[in-house]
């Protein structure tokens, strides 16, 4: 049955619900086209009008968007509306229409992390893609998997649950946190390798200090020895300015979309390379596919599809920003605020200070206090909320500001950091 109605017709006429234009902010955008990103980072107004498109916290500073960023008004709007209007037909949507618009979000991501949609999937987060890979490579007892301590805890655990079904070894390294040169981070890894190593596993952009690694020297270094690489780009995927071509050919990579692309909770992306579906094994039990269609990994139930309609709402809004204004804005944010604690006694930057090796994420500390007092201090008497990072050589609060905060929020946070370093 294709005689159904358009998406937008869909929406127009089973909802009735007004969404908020983005004339406005289409054309103060088009305003300042002209201007060099670097640029217009700079300027507060600008930025200030774009902080109009998000409905900010007024009791708190948030400074904690990494582990999950508030979609804009916009998409906000339309996420409700597409809930609505499925709601308003229920089966007869999923069964008519549901996979068809997917194929359409699929499509949209693929164009912007510059692969083919038969190398993508929609899943629910990073951790469901990457465990998705590390559960489904085909294991042999005395197989190694290389990965770091800084990597994300849930993907560390699937390796040791792996380890203990399949007699894998995982070997674990430790990426220098002010690294000299990318040459020092190949390294590490490149010792670590043995003929038994299969797997790699490297963050894109490490979650807990936002220090950005070389992925395309990993990349190459690790397929020089014959072992496969998955990147872990939680943080990366609409944060960093990147296609997929310029990480030297990764195997795999997962990244969540309500973090950095400001989607509404429950969206993910799985990358596999076209070569590399075959051989991985499917969680869930699904013959529907064969085994070279990566839809064979992406077995999900009855699900919110709502969700996986605003992803193409959340890159409408994204493009709309752009991927380099969007970049230039959350790095010059993180080095506005770094930049002034640096030098303080007993403050300690857990994040690098050249601009290529980190954008919007950074950590920072005070000798002599716990993280978690920290955030705590941070968030009882100066009302800023962070998270608190204890492990892996880091400690401190991860400081992850978004695009609606503005130089002014982050002198409060610098000020409060002064205050408690002199304690």
């Amino acid at each position: 049955m294709k005689s159904y109605l358009s998406k937008r017709q869909f929406l127009k006429n089973l909802t009735g619900v007004a969404v908020l234009s983005q004339t406005n902010l289409s054309d103060l955008i088009q305003l300042h086209k002209h201007i060099p990103a670097e640029k217009l980072a700079e300027d507060e107004q600008f930025w200030i009008k774009i902080r109009e498109a998000y409905d900010v916290p007024k009791d708190f500073i948030h400074l904690e968007n990494g582990y999950y960023s508030m979609a804009s008004k916009p998409v906000m709007q339309k996420y409700l509306a597409h809930i609505q209007a499925v709601n308003k037909v229920s089966s007869y949507y999923m069964r008519t229409r549901q996979f068809d618009d997917k194929m359409i979000s699929r499509k949209k991501l693929a164009e912007l992390l510059g692969c083919s949609h038969e190398e993508l999937i929609i899943t629910r987060n990073t951790t469901e893609s990457l465990d998705t890979i590390i559960a489904g490579f085909d294991w042999k007892t005395g197989d190694e998997a290389l990965m770091a301590e800084h990597d994300y805890g849930a993907m560390l655990d699937m390796f040791k649950l792996q380890a203990k079904r399949h007699g894998l070894t995982n070997k674990v390294i430790s990426v220098p946190l002010h690294p000299k040169s990318d040459e020092e981070i190949v390294e590490v890894y490149e010792k670590a390798i043995t003929p038994k190593t299969r797997l790699l596993m490297v963050c894109h952009l490490i979650n807990i200090t936002g220090q950005i690694l070389p992925i395309k020297k990993i990349t190459e270094m690790a397929h020089r020895h014959g072992v496969e690489v998955m990147v872990d780009g939680a943080h990366a995927f609409a944060h960093l300015n990147f296609k997929i071509d310029d990480l030297g050919g990764v195997d795999y990579y997962g990244s969540s979309l309500h973090k950095w692309l400001g989607n509404p909770l429950g969206a993910g992306i799985l990358y596999v390379r076209k070569d590399k579906i075959k051989p991985v094994w499917q969680m869930i039990g699904d013959m529907g596919y064969n085994d070279e269609d990566i839809r064979k990994l992406n077995h999900t139930g009855t699900h919110p599809v709502a969700t996986d309609l605003a992803i193409v709402d959340a890159i409408e809004f994204h493009n709309m920003i752009g991927i380099t204004r969007k970049e230039a804005r959350l790095r010059y944010l993180q080095e506005y605020w770094t930049s002034k604690v640096r030098d303080i006694p007993n403050i300690m930057v857990n994040t690098p200070k050249e601009s290529h090796r980190a954008c919007g994420i950074a950590n920072v500390g005070i000798k002599g206090m716990n993280p978690a007092d920290l955030a705590k201090k941070l968030m009882e008497e100066y009302k800023i909320f962070t998270v608190a990072i204890g492990y892996a050589g880091v400690f401190g609060v991860r400081v992850t500001p978004h695009l609606y905060i503005t130089t002014k929020d982050l002198d409060a946070f610098v000020e409060a950091l002064k205050q408690l370093a002199k304690m």
